[in-house]
């Protein structure tokens, strides 16, 4: 059986930092959340032990929830990730210079065998290894939301990604029970290129009046078996992700990731789908 990290560093403790940093925990792992600030801290904390209640009354953990909470602690700056670390996974929003800078701070904080990743959704995984004096231990590991639920991770393989650091990423990934695939470092990779386009020709279609938002999720998920519709999907990732990724893959692979007005007219707005309360669809906690 595939062995969990010892010990792991999370970079951010968002939504996805949180989530992350929960599935190690829960696969035995020792979990350091790295956030700025006591209060960005405590808040981490808070959603790692907000996502263990709920997977417990859920009865998808096998020892009580404090225990699992006992294995995850906080910090406010990099500096203070363990250097015995097995893996340190950034978890920062999708700004590349946020990113490379904080993973060049990680690589100084922590030991030469460390493999470091970055859950970036799109970005290029080769050019944020190029901050690093050690790139070869340096892959994307692309964690879905919500975490603890998803059965994915996407491994992104870069130019100078050795193989035992890919090895090393699998065994942990099959450890915390989801499914891989490995791709090569690229726009988009597999899932947000393939993704973001079925999500843009959506929103296009409302835009166009095709139909309205429910009747085009109902057609994808009745007519080919998606678990949910691409805008019901827009608004649980976010249109500002959305958007931001799109406008990504469109200075790099070209016109047909342009973002329709329809997507930019909403962010502008503030109607980021979930976290909002408002997207394509309207949402109540």
């Amino acid at each position: 059986m595939a062995a969990a990290p010892g010990t792991v560093g999370v970079v951010g403790g968002g939504r996805m930092g949180a989530g992350i940093a929960q599935s190690f925990a829960t696969a035995g792992s020792a979990v350091v959340v790295v956030e700025s600030g006591e209060q960005a801290a405590a808040a981490a904390l808070e959603r790692v032990a907000t996502g263990l209640r709920r997977a417990a009354e859920r009865g998808r953990l096998d020892e009580p929830a404090e225990r699992v909470l006992a294995r995850v602690t906080t910090a406010t700056t990099v500096d203070d990730l363990p250097a015995g670390a097995d893996l340190v996974v950034e978890a920062v929003p999708e700004d590349p210079a946020l990113k490379a800078r904080l993973l060049a701070a990680a690589e100084k904080a922590v030991g030469e065998a460390t493999v470091l990743a970055t859950n970036t959704s799109s970005l290029s995984v080769t050019e944020l290894g190029a901050a690093l004096a050690r790139p070869e231990r340096f892959l994307g590991m692309h964690f879905f939301n919500p975490v603890p639920a998803s059965a994915l991770v996407e491994l992104v393989v870069a130019g100078r990604t050795a193989d035992g650091t890919v090895r090393a990423a699998l065994e942990w990934t099959r450890a915390l029970g989801k499914k891989d695939v490995v791709v090569r470092d690229s726009p988009g990779f597999a899932s947000s290129r393939l993704g973001v386009a079925l999500g843009l020709e959506a929103i296009r279609m409302v835009e166009e009046g095709v139909a309205e938002p429910e009747a085009i999720d109902a057609a994808m998920s009745l007519g080919y078996k998606h678990p949910m519709g691409p805008l019901r999907l827009t608004d649980l990732v976010g249109l500002d992700v959305r958007l931001a990724i799109a406008e990504y893959l469109h200075g790099t692979l070209g016109e047909r990731f342009a973002p329709p007005e329809l997507l930019r007219e909403k962010v502008a707005r503030g109607e980021l789908g979930r976290k909002s309360g408002r997207g394509f669809y309207t949402w109540e906690d």
